[in-house]
């Protein structure tokens, strides 16, 4: 097992790719506290994921937008298991496609608050408890940090800041041990798209011009399999990387 005697916070644990990393990493040996605000959903994970590794699984409600509850999850984690040695920061938002033309301030605070503060929070307080033990960070953005042809302006913007967080986080404490990485996927099976209400006319136009070269939609579960390599030692020389998943979606 990868991740024996590993303890593990998993962001947006309910559904999609933070679901199948809980998964993973608990068939790998870890505990895992599993945060989201779907409370059901992570209940399910539980009964799904069978009684002997369910015994690793806690689950606390989330809302990683507010500072308060990442501090709490935290507390509880080490509350629970002594330590912490995975950071996994995977719950995020759409934006609806919204062109920068037509973003409220809104839309742009609610998509920065949850995609952007949320990570940072949990950074923040997780790098005092990791240093200097092999602490590792993983930080789900997507190819639309990468890119300005693959979501709204506010989805763009945040996942772009994900990717520069993690770079600085990597370089600053490289000699610590700590280890933080991105992995940013291309077109994948998930309940993301729930999240866009009142999709922008103009602007999923004009993002469809570029959706029509995806490959292949990929599974959560292979996004999850990157995720296990980043946790592991398996990938000790990997730091201040960005992962991309995409099944060649961006190589041109």
């Amino acid at each position: 097992m990868k991740l024996r005697d590993q303890v593990a916070i998993v962001t947006g644990s309910s559904s999609g790719i933070g679901k199948e990393i809980t998964r993973l990493f608990l068939q790998e040996g870890a505990k895992v506290m599993a945060a989201d605000l779907n409370e059901e959903g992570c209940l399910r994970l539980q009964d799904e994921v069978g009684e002997e590794l369910a015994k690793n699984l806690l689950f606390l409600a989330t809302d990683v937008s507010k500072k308060e509850q990442v501090e709490q999850l935290i507390a509880k984690t080490t509350e629970k298991f002594g330590q912490l040695d995975i950071l996994v920061n995977n719950a995020g938002v759409m934006d609806d496609m919204v062109p920068v033309g037509d973003l409220t301030d809104e839309l742009w605070e609610k998509v920065m608050r949850i995609n952007v503060d949320g990570v940072m929070y949990a950074c923040r307080l997780a790098i005092p408890l990791m240093e200097n033990r092999n602490g590792k960070i993983i930080n789900i953005s997507s190819v639309g940090g990468l890119f300005g042809n693959k979501a709204g302006a506010a989805h763009t913007a945040s996942k772009h800041a994900v990717i520069g967080l993690s770079k600085n986080i990597g370089f600053m404490y490289a000699r610590s041990g700590l280890r933080c990485n991105v992995i940013a996927p291309g077109a994948t099976q998930t309940n993301i798209q729930e999240t866009m209400k009142n999709v922008h006319e103009f602007g999923v136009g004009r993002t469809k011009t570029d959706a029509a070269s995806v490959p292949r939609v990929g599974e959560a579960k292979e996004v999850a399999n990157v995720a296990l390599f980043l946790a592991s030692d398996d990938s000790s020389m990997i730091n201040g990387s960005v992962i991309v998943a995409d099944a060649g979606w961006t190589v041109g």
